[in-house]
C-alpha cells in the first residue's frame, strides 16, 4: 500500500501540491513502514531516509532561518534550542512542506501508522523550525500530553525532519530515545532529510547531548506534531517531564516540581503561547 501519487495533498497559494511533489519514493510502500513502526525499540517508531523530495529538502534548507532571528525555545534551563514555527514564513519550500503535513493523505498516513485518526497541529505550536548551535543540547524528557490551547487534543506522535549536511560522530547531537530514565538510550544520527515519526507518551524519552561544533555549522530540525480529538478532561493532562542527566541539585529539583511550577505560571499568566515562536 502507498499513497496516491495522483492525489492532490493540498493547495500553496494557486498551485496544486501532490505526493510527489513533496515526499520520496517511501509513499510506495507505506504497509512496510508501519510494520517497521509497530515492532520498533524501545518503542513505536519509523525512520525514513530520503523524506522529502531532494530538491525539496535543499530548498528548505535553503530558507532556513539564521540561528540569531530564531527565539530560544521555552524551556528554559533545559534545552538550548531555538524555535519558529511559522514553516511558510521563509519562503516557498516550506509552503509547500507545511501544506502537505496539513493534507488529508499524510493524516491518513499517521493514522495507519497509530490505528487512530491522527491530525497534524496547524500551528506547529513548540514545533516549525529548530535549531541549536555549539553548545546545544536537549535535555531527555517525555512530552507534554494534552495541547496547551487545545484540551480536547491528545498528543500521539513526532514528526522530525533532519536538515544537516555531512554530519560527524564527533558533534554529538544524536537523538537519543528510551522507554525509562535509566535504560540504555538507541542513537539516532540526525542526517541530512531523514525523517524520525515516533509515538510520544509517558515513556518515549528523547534528547540530545551537548554538541560540540566548528563555525557556521547548527543542528537544524523541522517538527510537527500529530494529535488525536478526546473529550476534555478525558485524560490527565501532563507538562512536559524533566529527566536531566549528570545534573546539579538544583536543575534536578527545579525538573522534579517543574510541573506545578507550570500549572501556577498558567493559572495566573496563561500559557503565554504564540503562533511565532
Amino acid at each position: 500500500m502507498g499513497l496516491d501519487a495522483g492525489r492532490m495533498l493540498a493547495t500553496v497559494g494557486d498551485g496544486a501540491v501532490q505526493t510527489r511533489d513533496v515526499f520520496g519514493a517511501w509513499v510506495d510502500d507505506t504497509a512496510s513502514l508501519v510494520e517497521h513502526f509497530r515492532t520498533a525499540k524501545p518503542f513505536p517508531l519509523v525512520v525514513i531516509d530520503g523524506f522529502l523530495r531532494d530538491d525539496l529538502a535543499d530548498a528548505i534548507l535553503g530558507e532556513f532561518p539564521a540561528l540569531e532571528d530564531m527565539p530560544k525555545s521555552r524551556d528554559y534551563v533545559f534545552a538550548d534550542k531555538h524555535e519558529f514555527s511559522d514553516l511558510d514564513r521563509f519562503g516557498p519550500a516550506g509552503a509547500k512542506l507545511s501544506a502537505a503535513f496539513l493534507s488529508d493523505e499524510f493524516a491518513a498516513f499517521l493514522s495507519e501508522l497509530t490505528g487512530e485518526r491522527i491530525f497534524v497541529d496547524p500551528d506547529y505550536h513548540g514545533g516549525g523550525f529548530h535549531q541549536s548551535g555549539d553548545g546545544g543540547y536537549l535535555d531527555m524528557h517525555v512530552d507534554f500530553n494534552v495541547h496547551p490551547l487545545h484540551r480536547d487534543w491528545l498528543r500521539m506522535l513526532n514528526v522530525l525532519v533532519y536538515l544537516n549536511r555531512d554530519w560527524r560522530p564527533e558533534y554529538a547531537g544524536e537523538l537519543l530515545i528510551k522507554n525509562s530514565p535509566h535504560a540504555e538510550p538507541r542513537a539516532i544520527s540526525p542526517d541530512f532529510n531523514r525523517a524520525v515519526i515516533m509515538v510520544t507518551n509517558e515513556s518515549t524519552y528523547h534528547g540530545f547531548h551537548r554538541m560540540s561544533l566548528p563555525d557556521g555549522v547548527t543542528r537544524k530540525s523541522v517538527a510537527a506534531y500529530g494529535y488525536r480529538s478526546i473529550e476534555p478532561d478525558e485524560v490527565d493532562v501532563r507538562t512536559t517531564q524533566w529527566r536531566p542527566e549528570a545534573a546539579g541539585l538544583s536543575k534536578k529539583m527545579l525538573a522534579r516540581n517543574y510541573d506545578t511550577i507550570v500549572r501556577v505560571k498558567n493559572r495566573w499568566f496563561g500559557s503565554g503561547t504564540s503562533k511565532h515562536r
